[in-house]
């Protein structure tokens, strides 16, 4: 009888320190804009774009620039402002365009009295929301809102190369091209897949080959693994 393997799914914590960030043209405008903070011209910045555009990414680095305070869209409406900003004179709202007017409206108002930041984080410019309240609105409109483009082939083959690095897995230009070739543009795509075929190999005790991708990512038995 053959030994039982095990495969433990021992969660994969990925970095998002700047040491860590793959710089593009598609990301080149809002990187640059977070590395000249403070310096920016108005109280607030707006980064906005497809889901796994690496906007998650960049408002880490902001935060750990910026020693900023993260809140959820929802919190904003559920506590006392105050209490939740405690002396923080940088946050970071994700989702934003989700968050109530009126306590959005309050946060800009003290982040600003207190001559801090607030980053504002989205699938669209704030001047494609439905915004109600004018005062919010002029606000919101007055800050650099910043695109972060959906990556292209080239930057998505190099995070591959990056993530399979990070695990420690060696794997083939043949199977990075056909990954970067086959997969959504993004990095949450780029994630999954290589957590999946880390798990595979591990499994099946082979490495990570091009059998192994269109197997375990698209369904396709090969005729033959080489």
């Amino acid at each position: 009888m053959a030994e039982k393997q095990y495969v433990f799914d021992i969660p994969h914590q990925t970095a998002l320190t700047r040491a860590d960030f793959v710089a593009a043209p598609a990301n080149a405008a809002a990187l640059g804009w977070i590395e000249r903070w403070p310096d920016w011209p108005a109280p607030a910045l707006s980064l906005y774009g497809p889901t796994g555009a690496g906007k998650t990414h960049l408002t880490q680095i902001w935060r750990a620039r910026a020693a900023a305070r993260e809140l959820a869209p929802e919190m904003l409406g559920n506590a006392a402002l105050p209490a939740l900003l405690g002396n923080a004179r940088a946050v970071s709202v994700d989702g934003a365009d989700r968050a109530p007017e009126e306590p959005l409206l309050h946060l800009y108002n003290m982040i600003a009295e207190r001559g801090g930041h607030l980053l504002i984080v989205a699938r669209e410019a704030p001047g494609r929301w439905n915004i109600g309240l004018a005062d919010l609105r002029s606000r919101l409109l007055a800050a650099p809102a910043i695109a972060v483009a959906q990556p292209d082939e080239e930057l998505i083959a190099t995070v591959l190369v990056k993530l399979f690095a990070d695990r420690q897995k060696q794997v083939s230009a043949d199977v990075v091209d056909f990954l970067a070739l086959r997969l959504e543009r993004s990095f949450t795509a780029a994630q999954e897949a290589v957590a999946r075929l880390d798990r595979a190999a591990l499994a099946e005790h082979r490495p990570i080959t091009v059998p192994l991708a269109r197997k375990v990512l698209f369904g396709e038995e090969p005729a033959l693994d080489l």
